[in-house]
This record gives structure tokens, sequence and C-alpha cells, in this order.
């Protein structure tokens, strides 16, 4: 885990880039709340908007960043006025947190926007209920709020820019089926809500001041998860992470006694941390977290092992509630997210061989390099909704290691991809006769794995006499394709494997 976090590459050192600015647009907006003459505790709320600005706004264009960093006051005002109001009112004040609770998960079917808009909202109402906030303390609240997300905008869009110079990634949004509660996204929505009312309860029956953390917990959990295993997942790794977290706390933080200077740069190190782990390791951006925010209750004056304690029982309480909300309430089977993936990924290969095919066949137009950078993107996302199925502590031994097989598969496919993208760029590759064949088979093969009728499956005669027709093509643009032939029809077996057990459970 360690190594992953940490050995992990960074192509363009885009993490150690995004980190980096992470720190400085942070420290930046502190900076200017002090400096404003705000108190600890607005400058907190300051630097917790600008932290979630640079964070959770992932459009892939600079003006589409832009436009959600411009809508985040929209959202973030309002429900900060409202937590405000209902601090003395606490049935009201729960009653619209789990609100914004499904309101904030439902938001996620409108893409990257809708669930920055969302978590900002959370986080907002969520810091309210840290901060104790009151209506008193409101217009200074607010000013630090519109400060801060002024000063990390100056950071992201004017100082450190980067993205200006690089070329967009491919989006790739999920699979949206069905209407109502056959919705990924609704679905979510519901479970959110049930797991954090779970939550709710069970965290105030621990404590009256911190029950807010086992919501949080329980909201974190549901983030960037799409079905019942991702959840589970996610669930055993924030507490793993937290419970690390706790044990470095007591060992930094404690010793400070918010010493302010010292304690200000553990919070940076921690902020450092959570953006700089956040694409590699959950566990490690949880245990980032932990560490920066047991240094901001040493700032304001409230850390002792005792409220560590309550935070790792509070983590506990939340990731329970979020598990038994998707395992009770309309789950979402790990299978059927998977499959969705698998399918995108097979059909984004086709695209891939059909543009290569199109470019040697001397079309100007058709760019294969675009589909392999999407299908990179698609292949992140069947790893992370396929994780719960190749972890070394899933009991399913059989579906593991087809899990695992058909990964391989996949990543074969990629590499076969990118090589036909190479020869298909040169220019002095020109149309054999030959690839409009083989890239007739590639297709026929994906229309047939993604059709997957039940009972059927490449035999091990036609698997074998197919290896052989193809056998060391002279070519490299052919050597790819039957590559790419081969792994398709490998890959039908496992698939069609977990689609007969899943028919039978």
């Amino acid at each position: 885990m360690l190594k992953r976090a940490f050995v992990a590459p960074d192509p363009g050192r885009v993490r150690l880039r995004f980190a980096s600015r992470a720190v400085l647009g942070v420290g930046l907006a502190v900076a200017l709340c002090g400096a404003a003459g705000h108190t600890l505790t607005a400058a907190v709320t300051g630097g917790l908007a600008a932290l979630l600005a640079l964070f959770t706004v992932t459009d892939p264009t600079v003006r589409g960043q832009a436009v959600t960093t411009a809508l985040l006051p929209a959202v973030g005002l309002p429900v900060l006025t409202l937590a405000a109001f209902l601090h003395d009112l606490p049935v009201a004040r729960d009653l619209v947190f789990l609100a914004v609770v499904g309101a904030g998960s439902y938001a996620r079917r409108w893409g990257p926007r809708g669930h920055s808009l969302g978590v900002f909202a959370f986080m907002t109402y969520f810091a309210a209920q840290f901060l104790h906030t009151v209506p008193a303390r409101l217009p200074e609240l607010c000013a630090a709020l519109l400060l801060s997300l002024a000063a990390s905008s100056a950071v992201r869009f004017g100082a450190w820019c980067y993205e200006r110079r690089s070329p967009a990634p491919p989006t790739v949004a999920p699979p949206t089926g069905g209407r109502g509660l056959a919705r990924v996204t609704t679905r979510q929505a519901v479970q959110a809500t049930v797991g954090a009312a779970i939550a709710l309860f069970a965290g105030q029956a621990l404590s009256d001041q911190r029950w807010y953390w086992a919501v949080g917990a329980t909201w974190w959990v549901f983030v960037n998860t799409a079905s019942r295993g991702e959840t589970l997942v996610r669930g055993f790794r924030r507490f793993l992470g937290t419970v690390l977290g706790l044990a470095l706390g007591l060992l930094v933080a404690v010793p400070l006694h918010g010493e302010p200077v010292a304690s200000a740069v553990v919070v940076g190190v921690g902020v450092f941390g959570i953006f700089y782990t956040a694409a590699v390791s959950y566990t490690w951006m949880m245990l980032s977290v932990t560490v920066m925010a047991s240094a901001l209750y040493g700032l304001l004056g409230l850390l002792d092992p005792a409220l560590l304690a309550l935070r790792a029982a509070e983590t506990a309480v939340g990731a329970l509630g979020a598990v038994l909300a998707v395992l009770l309430v309309l789950p979402v089977t790990t299978h059927s997210v998977t499959d969705a993936w698998v399918e995108r990924a097979v059909r984004c290969v086709h695209a891939c061989t059909a543009e290569a095919a199109a470019r040697l066949s001397g079309a100007a137009t058709a760019d294969p390099s675009r589909r392999v950078a999407e299908l990179e993107q698609i292949l992140a996302r069947v790893r992370m909704s396929s994780a719960p199925l190749v972890h070394p502590l899933s009991p399913l031994r059989a579906r593991r290691g087809r899990a695992r097989h058909a990964l391989a598969l996949l990543d074969d496919c990629a590499r076969e991809v990118r090589g036909l993208a190479e020869v298909a760029a040169d220019p002095e590759a020109s149309h054999d006769a030959r690839l409009v064949a083989a890239c007739w088979r590639v297709e026929a093969a994906v229309e047939a794995l993604i059709a997957r009728p039940a009972g059927r499956r490449p035999t091990a005669t036609a698997t074998a006499t197919g290896a052989a027709r193809h056998a060391a093509p002279a070519e490299p643009v052919l050597a790819h394709l039957h590559a790419l032939e081969r792994a398709l029809l490998e890959l039908a077996v496992p698939l069609r494997r977990t689609d007969q057990v899943s028919a039978g459970a």
C-alpha cells in the first residue's frame, strides 16, 4: 500500500503539481483571511472552501472548471445560512442534513459539475456542524468563503493553470440506464440517505457533540462508488485510513498542543497528502485527512486522545451505516456495474480498431489516438469497479481468478490497440487487403463477446484454428490485430462463466 501511494507512476508529474498547487491555493486563502482580520473559525471555513474547490471541481476543460467554481457559492452560501439558523433546532437540523445528503448524492447524475456542487453543499453543512455556526457568525463566514474561493481561483486559473498547456482529458460518462429507481444514481441517493440516517442516530448515541463525524463517514464512503462491492471496499479503506491517521495524530498533532506554526505545517503536509495520494490510495488519502483534522482540532484547542478515539468510533459507525444501506436498500451488484464497464471497454476497442483501419486506408481525419486515451479512462473504471472481485479478502476464489484473468486480457487488448495506433500514425504505413479481413474478425469477436448468448462460447478447436491461421503475421498491423482477436475470444470465457454464476445465484 505504501509503495502504491508513493512510488506509483506520475506521468508529467501531474499528481505532484496537483498537490503543490493545492497547498499554495489553500495557504493563500487562509493567509488572506488572516490579513482581513477574520477569526480562526472563519479562516478554517475559508480554507475548507478553497480545498474543496481545488479538489472536487473536475470538469474536463478549464472553462468548465471556472464555471463550476463560480457556481459553488450559489449552493454553499444558502446551505451555510440554513445550517446556522437551524443550529438550535435539532430535529429540523437533522432532517435538512439528510435532505442535503440525498440531494448531493442525486446530483451525480449531472456529471462532474453536479458531483462538485453536491459535495460542496454537503461539506458546507458539515462544516457548519463542525464549527457550531450560529446566525451571528454568518457575515464573517460568508465573507471568508468568498475570499477563499477567489484566492484559490487566482492560483488555479491564473498563477498556475497547467491544464491550459495540456490537452483536455477524454470524458467517460458512467453508464446510465433506466428511470426512477432503475437508475444507479437514484438508487445511491436513497442508499446514502438511509445510511446517513442510520449513522446520524447511532452517532448521536455515541456523542451529542461530534455525531456529524458518523454522517460524514457515510457520505464519503458513497462518493465515487457505483456498486455494493465498491462501497464495502471503500468503507473498509476509510476506516483503516482513519485508524492509521489517528495513530499518527497521537504522535504528531497531540504533542504540539496547538502551537500555531508547527500545526500549520502539519495541516499543509496533510493537504499535500490528500491531493497527492487521492488518485492511487484512498487509505492514504484518509490518513492525510485525519492528520489534518487532528492538527485543526489542536489549533482550535479541542484536541486530546479521547477525542481521537471518539473519531474512530464515529467513523466505524458511519462505515457500518453505509454497509447496511448498500446491503439492504436497493442494492446495485458489483457484477452488473463491472459488466457495463467491460462492455464499454470492448466497444471502445472496436472503435479504436475501426479508426486505425480508416487511417491506414487513407482517411486523414481518422485518429485512433483519441480512442486509445478514452480506452485508458474506461479501463481505469473497470479496475475500480472490479476491485471488490479481485480483493485479497474476497472469499469467492473462483470468481476472483476469473476477474483477474479478464483484467489481464483487457490490458492485452489495450496494449495491442496502442501498438496498432502507433503503426497507423506512421506516414509510411499503407493499406493492406488483409487488413480489412482482420478488422472484420475483430468486429465479429466484439459483437460475439457483447452479445454473450447463453450456453455458447468459442470452442477450443475454433480458437486453435484461428490462432494457427493467424500465426506469425509479417506486418506489425496484422500482428496487433491478430493478437487483439485472440484476446477478445479468450476474454469471452471468464465473462460468460461469470454470467452463468450470476444467473444461478
